[in-house]
């Protein structure tokens, strides 16, 4: 079965109520994405990951229900993509647990989010890993596996969680230099002017520091919390500053070039700080407010949330399912009838030439080709990224002999006659 252009993924974690940030950081631009031809589209709802911070069952629920209504509401085409909760897909914690079995714990130690709970208890005298769980520790491979269970080519995220899809990359070439080819390395997708929309105090909207705008507030709630952003004594009349105004880069978010480029022009001929608040609560109901009575029937009809879930639920599984079922006999969880036939495949498969791809200690990647003896035939130099070494790789394998030319200045001088090489790439190209 070919596979679409582009595979896209995306979840919210169910901790509390989506605010502003969580809209135009990953609703808005995940559901534009679901329109895009050529695009297949993976929408979840983290709970399991909200059970690393959350030990409130009904905030949990709740959460769940809010964002899965504000996904919809935004306009989220059930029918069109693939959306569904993660706790209904059973295989992910299964590849989690796969994908930890290829991890260093290494890696693992170097996680943004486990550094900063072991730098803040260093700091106050305390046990490094006081109050650290290991559902924190392993919250980067359950991420790999949301993410490497649909072999998603792109997975749009914040700088803070760029690390989590490093991992995710070398948790797929791990497996796939150990188990054979059967993940696609993920791609980390930012969009740097809503990476990190600032909450009431100018910090990022984030509800661990308080400071959000819930995404459908009334627009009575919604204009007393901006007239609570926090903004500098400038009197009317006097110029102000663009940069580091909270206000307007909520405002930006929202608004068009020409709309920007207008309450620029304002700030500069010294706009009173009401006004530019008006201006905003203008902006931002304008593209809310449409949204807010589907949002409220939803919530009013949770049964009806939970029947596009669970639908969402099986289609995930008609592609979960028998993946990792392959990933299962690969990793040797076979039916035991199995194994004369396994054994038969693994002698089929040696009797090619291959390609080796992996890591060093210098965090080069590199690549060598063997003949069907284990004979060394081509080695590569380092590469900065697994991707590139796997571009280049392809290359030899579609172009053959040839491509020996024109990847030279990435290969080591070769160990046996070019002849050779070219043959056992042709050979390899014929067998597959």
């Amino acid at each position: 079965m070919s596979l679409p252009t582009t595979r896209f993924l995306t979840g919210i974690t169910t901790s509390g109520t989506p605010h502003l940030g969580n809209y135009v950081g990953s609703i808005r631009p995940s559901v534009r994405a679901s329109l895009t031809a050529g695009v297949e589209s993976f929408y979840f709802l983290a709970d399991y990951h909200a059970l690393i911070k959350i030990d409130e069952p009904a905030r949990i629920q709740r959460s769940t229900l809010e964002i899965a209504a504000s996904w919809l509401a935004a306009g989220l085409d059930p029918e069109r993509v693939t959306f569904y909760r993660q706790s209904d897909i059973p295989e992910i914690p299964e590849l989690a647990w796969f994908l930890t079995c290829v991890t260093g714990k290494g890696v693992l130690n170097r996680a943004h989010a486990y550094k900063a709970s072991v730098d803040k208890n260093t700091a106050a005298g305390q046990d490094p890993d006081a109050d650290v769980t290991a559902g924190l520790f392993m919250y980067p491979v359950l991420m790999g596996a949301d993410i490497l269970m649909f072999n998603a080519h792109k997975v749009p995220v914040g700088r803070d969680q760029i690390q989590h899809i490093e991992m995710a990359r070398d948790m797929a070439n791990s497996f796939n230099h150990r188990y054979g080819e059967h993940f696609v390395p993920p791609q980390a997708e930012i969009e740097e002017s809503v990476a990190t929309l600032p909450g009431l105090d100018g910090r990022k909207m984030s509800k661990s520091y308080d400071n959000t705008i819930p995404l459908f507030a009334t627009r009575d709630q919604l204009k007393k919390l901006i007239a609570g952003i926090v903004t500098d004594s400038r009197a009317p009349g006097e110029a102000k500053d663009t940069e580091g105004s909270a206000l307007f880069q909520i405002y930006q978010a929202f608004a068009s070039e020409e709309e920007t480029q207008t309450l620029r022009k304002a700030y500069a001929d010294g706009i009173a700080w009401g006004d530019a608040k008006q201006i905003l609560l203008e902006r931002i109901d304008r593209e809310i407010a449409p949204m807010r009575e589907t949002y409220q029937d939803l919530m009013n009809h949770p049964a009806k949330i939970e029947a596009i879930l669970l639908a969402g639920a099986a289609k995930a599984r008609k592609q979960a399912t028998p993946f990792m079922a392959s990933l299962r006999h690969a990793v040797g969880l076979r039916k035991l009838g199995d194994q004369a036939q396994a054994t038969t495949a693994k002698v089929a498969k040696a009797a090619l030439p291959s390609f080796k791809q992996y890591r060093e200690a210098d965090g080069q990647f590199r690549f060598k080709f063997v003949d069907a003896q284990g004979r060394l035939l081509l080695q590569s130099l380092g590469f900065a990224s697994p991707k590139d070494a796997g571009q280049a790789i392809a290359q030899l394998q579609r172009d053959g002999a040839a491509a020996l030319t024109t990847l030279a200045a990435q290969l080591e001088p070769l160990a046996v006659d070019a002849t050779v090489v070219g043959a056992a790439l042709e050979l390899l190209a014929v067998g597959t």
